[in-house]
């Protein structure tokens, strides 16, 4: 039983392993690859895809991204260099800045939230080879390993 233990740790320990390798520099970690050639980082792409939703400012990006707002700041002036974003000032607050998509930003958007969809699938594909006891014991694991992060 303790082998089985110190394996299943090893084997834990090169999962986290392998996802840092290829979260490196990312935001987040996602199944398949920006077909659009534009060089964006995963935070680029992902502001893409939450203004294709809404506008929205600075300060509300960098909330649901998790980064600071000098990160969003950065993002935003190279995304505005590429023509890929707009921004406005607010009609009711001419201090806040709204920021939305351009015309040329939203077929990466889309991109964007399609490798979302598609990343979600394959984890749903996977999940569904385990009985619900299974679930629910992998559901404790993870929640367990989060606590501990």
């Amino acid at each position: 039983m303790e082998n089985n233990k110190q394996a299943l740790s090893q084997k834990i320990d090169l999962f986290f392993t392998k996802i840092m390798q290829l979260a490196e520099n990312k935001q987040e970690v996602l199944l398949g690859k920006c077909e659009s050639g534009a060089g964006l980082t995963n935070t680029q792409e992902h502001i893409l895809m939450l203004l294709l939703q809404d506008e929205l400012t600075n300060a509300e990006l960098a909330e649901m991204l998790n980064v600071s707002p000098a990160a969003v700041t950065k993002a935003l002036k190279k995304l505005q260099q590429l023509s890929l974003v707009c921004s406005e000032k607010s009609a009711s607050d001419a201090r806040i800045v709204l920021w939305h998509l351009s015309e040329e930003g939203r077929p990466i958007a889309k991109e964007h939230g399609h490798h979302h969809q598609a990343t979600l699938a394959t984890y749903s594909e996977v999940v569904s080879e385990f009985s619900d006891e299974e679930q629910e014991t992998i559901m404790a694991f993870l929640e367990k390993m989060e606590r501990k992060f």
